[in-house]
């Protein structure tokens, strides 16, 4: 079919052989691949692109304007295959849009839990990408175009660890707790810092309450609220210096976690021109103790 001409054959052999060839390296891979996929169960992500499609299962409510949708993986008993804190990088096409959007989504929950992945999705205003997903029901898909590679956490590489987070921030910090604490070998201890604008949107706050019972020797979260309900059992305010060093203590963390609205990290990291700043550049940490999701 491309113009290359094919050698005469001499015998009738020796497509015999061929064909025998063909069918034992069929027999081997089908062979490999079953045995494989008895003890490991197949991985939705690797590192290439992905250019697939996941069916939306469920959708919950998290707070008014936040939701966790629950996307089916292509088999039941098949993993994300997600490095701890990657984010899946998603196309949508809004309605009434000739360009389709672009946008990364960190999932939230257990990476390995077979069959399913969660993204915690914030709807936005004039967010294309977020009103589109939003609208989504169950039964619709959106298309994956490849993974985001997140911080390669390493067992115990840090003795204590700060999370600050603002809003929507909270999704990679949620998915590094969860790892953490859960793996039997790990003794890091961790603070969680968590900026939101109103009580309800602390969100994941009964999985926080539970993994702070369950480990209050590990971990402490504090919740501080720019506009918070009467009675409301959490800090008032926006993340301050003063704050911070009470939080983080006199002697430093180890390993600090930064994301949220680019407001908060420019108050906390500094513009990122010239030497690191802001909050907690004053505090003393440097560039290489802080990581920016």
């Amino acid at each position: 079919m491309l113009g290359i001409s094919r050698p005469v054959l001499r015998s009738q052999s020796t497509p015999v052989a061929v064909a025998a060839a063909v069918a034992l390296a069929t027999v081997g891979v089908y062979s490999f691949y079953s045995t494989s996929s008895k003890s490991t169960p197949p991985k939705t992500f690797g590192r290439g692109p992905a250019l697939t499609s996941l069916r939306l299962y469920s959708i919950e409510t998290l707070s008014p304007d936040t939701k966790r949708f629950r996307f089916a993986l292509p088999t039941g008993d098949a993993v994300s295959g997600l490095d701890l804190t990657s984010a899946l990088l998603t196309l949508s096409r809004p309605k009434g849009k000739f360009w389709p959007v672009v946008r990364p989504y960190t999932p939230i929950g257990d990476l390995a839990e077979p069959g399913f992945i969660d993204l915690a999705i914030k709807k936005y205003p004039n967010g294309k990408a977020s009103t589109h997903i939003h609208s989504l029901e169950p039964g619709d898909s959106l298309f994956i175009l490849g993974v985001i590679r997140g911080y390669p956490w390493k067992l115990n590489e840090a003795s204590r660890v700060t999370m600050i987070a603002g809003g929507a921030g909270i999704t990679p910090m949620h998915q590094l707790i969860l790892n953490i604490l859960k793996t039997p070998s790990e003794r890091t201890k961790i603070t969680l810092v968590f900026g939101i604008n109103s009580d309800a949107d602390a969100l994941f706050r009964s999985e926080f309450s539970e993994l702070q019972d369950k480990s209050p020797d590990r971990f402490k979260v504090l919740y501080t609220v720019t506009s918070p309900s009467k009675g409301s059992p959490y800090l008032k305010g926006r993340m301050t210096k003063e704050l911070l060093k009470q939080v983080m203590g006199e002697e430093r963390s180890g390993k600090v976690f930064v994301c949220g609205p680019p407001g908060l990290e420019k108050a906390l990291m500094g513009d990122g021109r010239g030497k690191f700043g802001g909050i907690l550049g004053e505090l003393g940490y440097e560039k290489g103790e802080v990581y920016k999701f």
